[in-house]
């Protein structure tokens, strides 16, 4: 069956201009596709723009419950629902991000329709480059993601499907041994619903985090990456990362490629914006350097 639903973005919106690099989500023209299973049934998502106040989204699946709720992800995936004027109204003015506030108002977090796929790539993504990161997750979809035979889109690897993979396995991918064998140690968890990635209170994300944590190579930067890209959590900014590890020392050396801040430093630079941090790292990491030189020296 097919369903369609017209939404008015609460914010000004844009689709975003390309797919993802890991295969899985595909831009034909001006439209996004995207495989998803809902609970083992798989469903197709194509979402549209259709001018600056309507996204179209249409799903076709076997039942109007998994296309409904295939459609729901992908709504949480483009933060089509988010109302973001209170972050541009307290922080368009903001020497550090204010100028990429008031330019693209449009911008959002990059989220994972399933929480479980923004867990699995921040493993993958443990201490390398984006680049290399994207090409190991690929292979990881091409090899074992299911296909759709009549769009040859694939789906990133259900928890079960990873926790029947050998570490050994995910290392043929150029994944480092201690991340494979983590990632398998982590969708077994997930799969066996002993982590309960999609919890609604604080206390649910509480006992996830920590039995996330107890896992040898989850740490802070793994779980917080979850939280932002997989939990729809603007209040949480992944501050270990190497991105705002190396825009901070660069700032505060005046332009040397190599230096490097701290995570701490991180954490404070960006304390001021509260629940919105995570949005607020965002617009900093596209900001021009002046700016973050003038917020450092404030």
């Amino acid at each position: 069956m097919q369903l369609r639903v017209e939404v008015v973005p609460r914010w000004a919106f844009r689709l975003p201009e390309q797919g993802g690099r890991d295969g899985v989500l595909r831009r034909r023209g001006g439209v996004l596709e995207r495989l998803l299973h809902v609970d083992g049934r798989p469903a197709i998502v194509r979402v549209a723009q259709t001018g600056e106040r309507c996204v179209l989204f249409g799903a076709w699946a076997d039942d109007h419950a998994a296309a409904q709720a295939a459609i729901a992800r992908m709504r949480f995936a483009l933060g089509v629902d988010d109302d973001l004027r209170p972050f541009y109204e307290r922080h368009r003015d903001d020497p550090l991000i204010g100028a990429s506030v008031r330019r693209r108002p449009w911008l959002r977090v990059a989220r994972r329709p399933v929480a479980f796929e923004a867990l699995a790539w921040a493993i993958c993504e443990q201490l390398i480059e984006t680049r290399q990161a994207n090409a190991i997750e690929a292979r990881i979809v091409r090899a074992h993601g299911a296909r759709c035979a009549q769009t040859g889109l694939r789906d990133v690897p259900a928890p079960a499907v990873l926790a029947a993979c050998s570490p050994a396995r995910l290392e043929s991918f150029e994944l480092a041994g201690r991340r494979a064998i983590a990632l398998v140690r982590v969708a077994r968890e997930v799969a066996a619903g002993r982590i309960d990635l999609d919890g609604r209170t604080d206390a649910e994300h509480e006992r996830a985090c920590k039995r996330l944590l107890a896992i040898p190579t989850i740490g802070r930067w793994t779980v917080e990456m979850l939280a932002l890209h997989g939990q729809g959590r603007y209040d949480v900014i992944p501050a270990g990362d190497l991105g705002f590890l190396k825009l901070l020392g660069r700032a505060r050396s005046g332009g040397d490629p190599a230096a490097r801040a701290d995570e701490a430093d991180v954490r404070a630079l960006f304390a001021r914006f509260g629940e919105w941090r995570g949005l607020a790292g965002v617009h900093a990491l596209s900001a021009p350097p002046h700016a973050l030189v003038r917020s450092v020296a404030a």
